[in-house]
This record gives structure tokens, sequence and C-alpha cells, in this order.
């Protein structure tokens, strides 16, 4: 950049921008103004904080937005009066930083001003048009963001019901099993009021219960063994056919808890063995003692793995929420998504969303991880609503048909985490797919749908992330893609610190 030089009104006459104004107006211009001549290199970059305002007055300029991590040029221009930088200094204030990057191809000339002079000359010069153009602004801003929060609430309203189903399971087997191991201690509790009558001696009493330790070790082995049907079956055929031959009744009505308890017709010859050397104890008695045993463990068994079912939701419920972390830090991608989807987990197990007298559709759930991906510099909040809303518009695109939705991760120029979230739905037509990520459009039927979705979930990867969000589809396999970068810049940190500032003051 070469020093600076006064402006001659006339020669800013000459350019479209400025050629409707007074005399009075440009001698305002030149005196606020000055005319500065750049070589080859960039002028403004994207991000950084927005000080000027240029008016091309001869040479060429172009432009660039960052997508993936990569600058893409957008506009590249010779015309005399394209202007770049703050130009919208003037619109309450809200331009803190450079919307993109301008650099000159040759020796250029523009004219510059500051940009909080620039807005003051606006804003004396042309009340008018900034109040209506400041309107429109501020309330694009306000319903955006009444209308983005609404959609937060939806959907957390509907990931909420689906937590709340989820934990009723785990709930409700709790509270099963604690009535029915209830009842088993009451029996248990008349095994041993038959010590008071003599009839079984403190000898047998305590044979059995070194029996029933074993036989508790032996369920809690058995919990790590799983049989196939068929060999529960047969193993419930011998037991039921040796209780049978040993004279015990209701045998059959037995054999599946000693089955599933990890007894067999060996621990029954145990059994048998020690009744025979307690004259006391009949083999029924130990036997009914030990399958008392068995179900209690059990029992005990289903409210633990339950307890333990409601505190992984509750942990994963958690992550997704991250109410209690920074909002910004490194985290695991999988995580994440993991996070997410245990919220629509009652959507992807036996249908996708039932509508009234609709039979329920199988949503498939496919994960294709790459494990090696390091963690990640993110806002993990944030991902999380761009992964749910991305999602949800999969499912709801399945909801009809059912389908395969497919989460597939894996490393892209060395220097991105790509995420595809991938659906068989019938596909985003071509003639729409360029318009999705616009605010406030929507292919939903009115009422049901906001347009705020996805462009919320643009604005989050690219803006925020510095990442990209494309769309791939065709008729059976629509991919949304996601790209992050491994590593963000400290700069790019501190600029979106400063933006969350900003947007939360509503003036």
């Amino acid at each position: 950049m070469t020093a600076n030089t006064p402006c001659e009104p006339d020669e800013l006459r000459s350019l479209f921008l400025f050629e409707a104004l007074t005399d009075e107006q440009l001698a305002v211009l030149c005196s606020n103004g000055c005319i500065q001549e750049y070589q080859p290199g960039p002028i403004c970059v994207e991000g950084e904080p927005a000080t000027c305002f240029y008016v091309l007055i001869d040479g060429e300029l172009a432009m660039s937005k960052l997508s993936g991590g990569q600058d893409i040029e957008t506009v590249r221009t010779s015309q005399r009066g394209v202007y770049a930088g703050a130009w919208r200094a003037f619109t309450g204030g809200k331009q803190k930083t450079y919307d993109a990057s301008v650099h000159v191809t040759k020796p250029s000339r523009f004219f510059v001003m500051d940009a909080p002079v620039f807005a003051q000359f606006m804003r004396d010069q042309f009340p008018m048009a900034v109040h209506l153009l400041d309107g429109i602004a501020v309330g694009t801003d306000r319903t955006r963001r009444i209308i983005d929060n609404r959609e937060k609430l939806l959907a957390l309203g509907r990931l909420s019901a689906g937590l709340t189903h989820q934990l009723n399971n785990p709930a409700a087997a709790i509270s099963r099993a604690a009535a029915d191991l209830r009842e088993r201690v009451a029996n248990m509790r008349h095994k041993l009021a038959m010590l008071a009558d003599g009839t079984i001696t403190p000898e047998a009493l305590s044979a059995l219960v070194r029996l029933q330790e074993r036989v508790a070790e032996q369920v809690a082995k058995s919990a790590t063994q799983h049989l196939s049907a068929l060999e529960s079956s047969d193993r419930e055929d011998a037991i039921g056919d040796w209780l049978e031959e040993h004279g015990i009744d209701g045998g059959w009505d037995i054999a599946p808890t000693l089955v599933e308890g990890g007894v067999d017709t060996d621990w029954l010859e145990r059994i048998s063995t020690v009744a025979e050397e307690l004259a006391s104890a009949t083999l029924e008695q130990a036997v009914r003692w030990i399958n008392y045993t068995i179900e209690s463990e059990l029992l005990m068994n289903q409210i633990l793995e339950a307890s333990k079912r409601i505190s992984a939701l509750v942990a994963d419920a958690k992550q997704y929420s991250q109410l209690d972390r920074a909002p910004f830090q490194v985290a695991n991608v999988h995580d994440l998504l993991h996070s997410t989807l245990v919220m629509f987990a009652d959507r992807l197990t036996k249908d996708g969303g039932k509508d009234a007298g609709k039979e329920a559709k199988t949503i498939n759930l496919v994960k294709e991880w790459d494990r090696s991906l390091p963690e990640i510099p993110c806002y993990p909040g944030d991902l999380n609503q761009v992964w749910t809303n991305i999602i949800d518009n999969a499912i709801a695109a399945m909801r009809d048909q059912g389908g395969t939705l497919t989460i597939r991760t894996c490393r892209y120029n060395d220097n991105m985490a790509r995420v595809e979230i991938c659906d068989t739905g019938p596909g985003v037509p071509a003639d729409i797919r360029e318009h999705i990520f616009e605010p406030f459009f929507t292919t939903k039927p009115f009422g049901e749908g906001t347009g705020l979705g996805l462009d919320l979930a643009f604005n989050i990867v690219v803006k925020k992330h510095r990442g990209d969000l494309r769309v791939e589809s065709v008729p059976g396999d629509t991919r949304f893609i996601v790209l992050l970068p491994l590593e963000m810049p400290i700069a790019d940190v501190a600029a979106v610190d400063d933006d969350e500032v900003d947007d939360a003051d509503p003036e």
C-alpha cells in the first residue's frame, strides 16, 4: 500500500456508487476519506476486525470466502465503484469482522474510509434509508433468534420425550424386579421359619447355605455366558426330565430359572448328594432353596443392569447438553455423535415416527466410524445441535418408507474431520438443493417447519468452526457432509467468543 492521497469530488462522482450525491456530500466524503493505492495482495481478511470501507476506483479485486478450511473465490471484477470491507458498519454497528477476504490482482486504487466515519456519514446523510435498512437487519435478526429458540425448544421437547421413554423402560424393570424380590425374600423367611420347628437341622442349613453361595457365584458367572435358544431349550428339557425322574412336583416350571442361573444336571446331582447326606433335608427342599436363591440373584442382576442403563442414559444426556462443560473445548466427535444418537434411540429401533393410522416403519442405524480421528477443538453443544437438526431431517425423510441411517466419519485432506450423515429417503430435488441452507426456506408443510434448522447448522459449522457443510443427493442416497478443522487458530476462537457476546445483546 502506498501513502494516502487526497481524493477529488469529481473522481468520486464518476463512480456509480456516488454519482447521485450532492457537492456537499462529496465534500464530506473527501474530507473524511482518502485514496490509497495497493499492489497485488490482500487488503482485508475474512474474520478480522472490520475497520475500513473500500470502493474500487481502478484496478481489479477478487473476493473469497472460507469453505472447508480453504479460500474459495466468489467474485473477480474490475468494475469501478464496487465496494467491500465494512460496508454494513452503519446497520446498527453489528459488523464487527469482515464478511469475506479481498485481495487485488494488479495495482489498484481505492477510496477508503474508516468504518466508524463511514457509518456516521450514512446516518447523517441518509437517516431514513439507514433506519429502514437497520429495521430490516434488526427485524430479521430478532425473527431468526425467536424462531431459532423455538426450534431448539421443539427439538428439545421431542428429544426429551424420547429420553423419557427410554428412562421409563429400565425404571419399570427396577420396579417389577423389586416387587418380585420382595416376594422371594418373604418366601426365604418362610424357609428360615422351618428351623424353629426343627424341620431342617442347623447342619443341613449350613450345608445348604454353602451350596447357596456356590450357586450365587455360578449365577454371576452365567451372566457372561450366553446360550443360544437351542442350547437353552435342550438344557431345560434335560433339567425338567431330571426333576421329574426324582419326583419333584412342578419341576418343569422352575427349569427355565435354573437354566438362566447356569445350573445344569451336574449341579442337580451335587444338590442331590447334599440332600442325601442330610437326612433332615429332602431333595425337593434343597432344590426349592436353590431355586429361590437363583431367582433372588437374577432379580438383583436385573435391578443392577437397569440402574446402570439409567445412569448411562443420564450420562449421555449430560454429554449431549454440555451444561456442565466449557463452551469451547477439545472433544471426541464420536462421543458427541453417540450422545446425540441416544436421544433418537426410540426412533431408530422399531419406528421412524409413526403417524396415526400408519404402520410403524423400521429405520436401521449403521455406524462407520474412524476411531483414529483425533479430538477436535470445537463447541460441543453447538455441534450436537448440528447433528440433531440433520439427523432429525434424515429420520423424517424415511418416516413413511423406513430405511437406513448411516453415520460415517473419516479424515479429510489431513487437516479436517469429515462426518457424513446419510439416509435412504427420496432425496433432495436438484432445483431446491441450493436453497436448503437459506434462512426460512423449508419444504415442510406450512406451520410444520421454520426453515432455520439447516441455516443454524450452516452458521455453526461454517462461520463458527471455519468448516464446511454440503449436501449430495440422489433418490435413495442423501448425504450431508460436515467438514471440521482438526486445529482452530486462536484468533478465530477469540473472534467467535466476541461474536457470542454481541449475539447475547438484544439491542
